[in-house]
């Protein structure tokens, strides 16, 4: 690792700690459900003004991305650019604020590690950037996203990539844990299968079709089938409603199916098999409607040019600066989407926590320090050669 990288990056983590921690505790309050938010969206884009970003460089789009544009050094370099992305919503329904608590050692709140610790690292980082007028070898977006999480089927990256995407040659999202380095894309097809019946009164009109019974065995069939194996493909059921009354057929029942895998020819044979199963389960008075609700692709059939590179680069940084061994896995993220374009791309994990997708979920607050400084040295690495740190960061 460059020395003076290495220098600039644990530096200012360590001076800018506590006005970090303080942003955290402030983000962390704001509610955020999957598609609704507006709320983080405005925070952010106003806290970037505050922090010297030019009105012109910072806008909100229409997924309610916060996007911040530095361009390069050079005008020519500008054709390309570089994409350093963190997700501002979080997996809860909650609209006003989200409960916090904090001991000596560590910071617990909802979504605190996923994601929004990662986040403010990177909106430290990005504050790095623009104080010091970093001169850089290609334009750099810096993004707070929408809809990462569940049915909000990166919406935003989605929407980021429609804008940009010819334009992107490489792609980082910070998201979970110090450790965690997501280096290939887990796809998935989302249903909603619902179950229709004539229903009735269980004593009276004993053995009419009963949809909640439909639906188990639509279920069991299901968890019988034969899964691709030329790579890992799972299938899950994570909610069924349905019924009213402990003496009444059930006329209608529901239920969320996902079926995961690495491979986008193992979710085409999957979504083969799963539509010729809804078609064995329909009976003359049992209908079965199924709706597509979220479909997240997977890696594409080739590694990109350069991604051998970029991940061998970022598990230096995480070595020397985050102090772990990164860990290589398969996920489903935002890096899904560029990733499934033949566009270089990966996650990173920068804090420390534990408990993710629970309201008890929390992160290591001193683990701050180590997350800014693997930022920093990713985002410095599209720093001009030679250029000048420019000074304190609060000069």
């Amino acid at each position: 690792m460059d020395e003076r990288i290495r220098q600039i990056a644990t530096t200012y983590a360590d001076e800018v700690f506590e006005e970090e921690l303080e942003l955290l505790r402030r983000l962390a309050r704001i509610p955020a459900p999957s598609g609704h938010e507006d709320e983080r969206a405005t925070f952010i884009r106003d806290w970037w003004l505050a922090q010297g970003a030019p009105v012109g460089a910072v806008r909100i789009d229409d997924a309610k991305n916060v996007i911040v544009s530095l361009p390069a050094a050079r005008e020519e370099d500008n054709a390309t650019c570089a994409v350093f992305a963190a997700h501002t919503d979080v997996v809860f329904p909650d609209t006003d604020p989200l409960p916090l608590a904090e001991d000596e050692r560590r910071l617990l709140a909802p979504g605190v590690g996923d994601d929004t610790a990662n986040l403010v690292g990177l909106m430290m980082a990005g504050r790095y950037l623009i104080r010091n007028r970093v001169p850089l070898d290609r334009r750099l977006l810096i993004v707070a996203n929408s809809c990462e999480e569940g049915l909000g089927n990166l919406a935003g990256t989605r929407e980021l990539f429609r804008q940009y995407g010819p334009r992107v040659r490489e792609f980082t999202s910070f998201d979970l844990y110090l450790g965690m380095h997501v280096v290939s894309a887990v796809g998935s097809h989302r249903w909603r299968v619902r179950c229709h019946t004539q229903g009735g009164h269980s004593w009276e009109n004993f053995g009419r079709d009963n949809a909640i019974e439909a639906l188990c065995s639509f279920i069991e069939d299901l968890y019988a089938l034969e899964l691709p194996t030329s790579a890992k493909t799972t299938i899950n059921v994570g909610r069924f409603v349905g019924g009213t009354t402990v003496n009444s057929i059930a006329e209608e029942a529901s239920v969320l199916v996902e079926y995961r895998s690495s491979s986008e020819e193992c979710l085409e044979q999957m979504y083969g098999k799963f539509v010729v199963l809804v078609e064995e389960h329909l009976k003359e008075k049992t209908r079965i409607d199924v709706q597509l609700i979220g479909r997240r692709p997977a890696s594409g059939e080739h590694v990109p040019a350069g991604q051998a590179e970029l991940i061998a680069r970022t598990d230096e940084v995480l070595r020397e600066l985050g102090g772990v061994e990164p860990t290589h896995q398969e996920s489903s993220t935002d890096a899904n989407i560029p990733l499934s374009q033949g566009i270089c791309a990966h996650t990173v994990g920068t804090v420390e926590g534990d408990l993710l997708h629970t309201r008890e979920e929390w992160i290591e607050k001193d683990s701050l320090r180590r997350g800014l400084a693997v930022i920093m040295a990713l985002v410095l690495a599209h720093a001009r050669p030679g250029a000048q740190d420019g000074g304190n960061d609060d000069a």
